[in-house]
């Protein structure tokens, strides 16, 4: 049986084996916790985080419109910071799926 930290190590080698965000088109990076979301816009080649938002201080709702939220709070970021395009690699279901149709809604493209 394979642990929780393994597993989660495996994903994120299988991610970054397959995607690399620029300047241009940063790579969106999704984490879930039990009770928090975190996202954050990385470039790759420099090794900076250009954007991050967070759940927290969101209070309302279920997990998935805070979701929802937080997708459409990091969309607003980029496009203050001159960001229209992201790379996204994650599995495309819950709260990470609401996520990305909040960043979509806010004017973000994948």
């Amino acid at each position: 049986m394979v642990s929780k930290i393994a597993r989660r190590i495996k994903i994120k080698k299988r991610i970054r084996g397959r995607i690399s965000g620029s300047a241009a088109r940063p790579r969106m990076s999704v984490f879930r916790s039990n009770k928090q979301i975190y996202v954050q816009l990385i470039d790759d080649e420099a090794g900076v985080t250009l954007v991050a938002a967070s759940s927290k201080g969101i209070a309302e709702g279920t997990k998935s419109e805070i979701a929802e939220k937080v997708g459409e709070n990091v969309a607003a970021k980029a496009l203050a910071a001159g960001i229209n395009e992201v790379v996204f690699g994650f599995l495309f279901h819950g709260r990470v799926k609401s996520l990305a149709e909040g960043a979509r809604k806010g004017g973000l493209k994948f």
